[in-house]
């Protein structure tokens, strides 16, 4: 008896350093179990009822439902009453258990077995050997994050036992069993998802994701742009690849004048600047190409609205600017009708730009006709160009 519980100490320490062995059985994955046993032993046979054994066990799980198990059963039982003998008990048998909800905390399982046993009488060279037969109940419980498990069993034994001296019909006796359990061979890993983002742990290289983010294949929040900063934090989305950003996710201005880096063409720009979409100081005069019109008419042409819609965002950040908007046209028609169209198609823009927004204070109109050409005007580009409207800045 001590051989045996020497061996399986070793076994049971061996099998719990193996670094395959899972803490749930699967389907196609074998198991060792070790449990010490309590006996109920038939009265008939005069023993001692006590803890005074155990069973090893070597299983395999044929599917998500069926186990079979290949057992060796041994006890030393003492005598009950004074001249009685002891007994040494060997079985060797096979289980098959029907399990339930497999893989979850608790699983229970049913069982029965056959087996081969020899009973061997302290002091006595007269083996008994024989034949028995069991059922029972047991269960699975997983209560660690380790690659062990407890599992208890109840099991009622049928025993038909035959030697020299005699033979002993049904003797039945009761085991309750318990111990560990440690599965081992290839298994599915267990899905845990500590954030709960979706991506199991051993692949999230982003742990602790706020709860309800947008992640992507590896547990990270989506960056959509690449810029380093997660989507529901960037209020720039859509940066091009590769270009510096802030910690809202926006491209950088060093010299905060409204207008990223890389699109301002003049850096640096003194504080409180008033500056255009370049970047660049807003003075002077602009021409504003795109804002054309239709053949000798005040109408705007289709996509003209786009462009006034550019210049009204940038007058509307800077309140203070004042500004006039001349007219020019070419040389073609009489001088006082051109002047005229000029000036009807700078109120035009006028009124564009009040209907948007812009107060009236601020804007003057003038038109130029044909005063003031910019362009050769006896050819079609020279023309064109001369054809234009300009938002002259009034410097205070």
């Amino acid at each position: 008896m001590r051989t045996f519980i020497c061996a399986v100490a070793v076994t049971a320490f061996a099998f719990l350093g193996m670094p395959s062995a899972h803490a749930d059985v699967e389907a196609d994955q074998g198991y060792f179990s070790i449990m010490g046993s309590y006996i109920d032993d038939d009265s008939n046979r005069g023993l001692e009822d006590a803890i005074n054994g155990g069973q090893l066990g070597f299983g395999y799980a044929l599917n998500d439902a069926f186990n079979i198990e290949a057992m060796l059963s041994v006890a030393t039982p003492k005598a009950s009453g004074a001249g009685g003998t002891g007994e040494e008990h060997t079985a060797i048998g096979l289980d098959f258990q029907r399990v339930f909800r497999r893989g979850e905390y608790f699983s229970p399982y049913l069982l029965v077995g056959l087996s081969t046993f020899n009973i061997d009488p302290a002091g006595s060279q007269k083996d008994m050997n024989g034949t028995g037969f069991s059922a029972g109940a047991g269960f699975y419980l997983s209560p660690f994050e380790s690659n062990v498990a407890i599992r208890g069993e109840f099991r009622r034994r049928l025993e038909n036992a035959s030697s020299d001296a005699g033979r002993w019909d049904g003797l039945r006796d009761s085991l309750f069993s318990l111990g560990l359990q440690i599965p081992f061979g290839p298994a599915t890993p267990k899905w845990v998802d500590t954030d709960g983002d979706g991506v199991e742990d051993g692949s999230d290289n982003c742990p602790n994701t706020p709860a309800g983010a947008k992640v992507d294949a590896w547990g990270c929040e989506l960056d959509s742009d690449g810029d380093g900063v997660s989507d529901d934090m960037d209020e720039c989305p859509g940066t091009p690849a590769g270009q510096p950003v802030d910690a809202k996710g926006c491209e950088l201005d060093d010299d905060g004048d409204g207008v990223i880096n890389r699109l301002d063409e003049c850096p640096g720009t003194p504080a409180g600047t008033p500056v255009d979409r370049r970047g660049c100081e807003i003075k002077g005069d602009y021409v504003l190409e795109g804002v054309n019109f239709e053949s000798n008419s005040d109408r705007l042409v289709v996509g003209a609205g786009s462009i006034l819609d550019l210049v009204t965002e940038t007058l509307l950040k800077y309140p203070e600017i004042t500004f006039r908007i001349e007219g020019h046209t070419d040389s073609d028609g009489a001088a006082a009708y051109n002047e005229s169209l000029s000036t009807r198609r700078a109120q035009t823009v006028f009124d564009y730009l009040a209907s948007n927004g812009v107060a009236e204070n601020r804007m003057s109109v003038q038109g130029f006709g044909e005063s003031q050409p910019i362009a050769d005007n006896t050819t079609p580009a020279g023309k064109a160009q001369n054809r234009r409207v300009v938002l002259s800045v009034i410097e205070n």
